[in-house]
């Protein structure tokens, strides 16, 4: 898919970056990051230590963020990608992936990485999005992506976007009255939904679907038994196809606080993965 073909879609941002060092002196390291916020991160490392950058880079800069994958449902699952990704060796995930060759480039070998990664579980059943930030960095990976991760160019999306407010006053009561009743109700088993659980909505126009995220899923799954997460299905209301990640995406819609804790945990993460 191209850079026309991508489309940001909102919610909070979870992503999993390589670096590529410039500096002549250093030329050819690599770093792997987890991040809410692209451009403030790769800020930080050229920015060193003193400006929240990893002391892995601190003083080698320039660095170049290359490529990102991102759409992570949770910042835990963004965390243990870049765990994997920074540790092949030692997950069990990637045990049939050989260790980096004498000849081969640091830059080759993660990529060679992250390709197989992109195919194993739990990984391959993830909603992803492996972006390149540097055209004149981009190669083929090999496996490639599998059909429902988008390949895509060019700056990452906003870190967060905003749901359009409700319009207030006592038009917008009478508006909702007739369906206030469905509304709060699951589609598929009829139950209602509780409070500190957000229910999944159909994005197509005219579609009303309101469901509870584990009926949606075993909808979804009737004819993948065996999985646990869906990749897509077709709606039940409108009957049109729907990927599971755009649903989750839509439904995870972050406020600025929870950004700002996201921010904290990000740097507190680096902190305790480099001490």
């Amino acid at each position: 898919m191209g850079p026309g073909g991508d489309a940001a879609r909102p919610g909070r941002f979870f992503g999993v970056y390589l670096l590529y060092c410039l500096n002549p002196r250093h030329r050819g390291r690599v770093y792997v990051g987890f991040t809410v916020n692209p451009t403030r991160r790769v800020q930080q490392h050229n920015g060193g230590r003193k400006k929240g950058g990893a002391w892995r880079t601190s003083g080698r800069g320039p660095w170049a963020m290359v490529l990102i994958v991102h759409s992570f449902p949770s910042a835990v699952a963004a965390l243990r990608f870049e765990w994997a990704w920074q540790h092949p060796q030692a997950s069990r995930r990637l045990a049939h992936v050989g260790p980096r060759l004498r000849s081969e480039a640091a830059f080759a070998f993660h990529l060679r990485v992250l390709a197989h990664m992109l195919r194993v579980p739990p990984w391959v059943r993830l909603p992803l999005t492996v972006r390149w930030l540097r055209a004149d960095f981009r190669c083929d990976l090999c496996p490639p992506p599998p059909p429902h991760m988008p390949l895509t160019f060019g700056p990452p999306p906003p870190p967060r976007a905003v749901a359009p407010k409700r319009r207030a006053g006592p038009l917008a009561d009478l508006e909702s009255e007739p369906d206030q009743d469905a509304e709060a109700c699951c589609a598929l088993c009829a139950r209602s939904f509780q409070d500190e659980e957000g229910p999944l909505c159909c994005p197509h126009p005219g579609c009303r679907l309101r469901a509870h995220v584990i009926c949606l899923a075993e909808e979804f799954l009737e004819k993948e038994p065996g999985q646990l997460l869906p990749l897509e299905g077709q709606c039940p209301g409108c009957k049109n196809s729907l990927l599971w990640g755009d649903l989750i995406w839509l439904c995870q819609m972050g406020t600025e606080e929870e950004e700002e804790n996201l921010e904290l945990e990000e740097e507190h993460w680096t902190d305790m993965l480099e001490t």
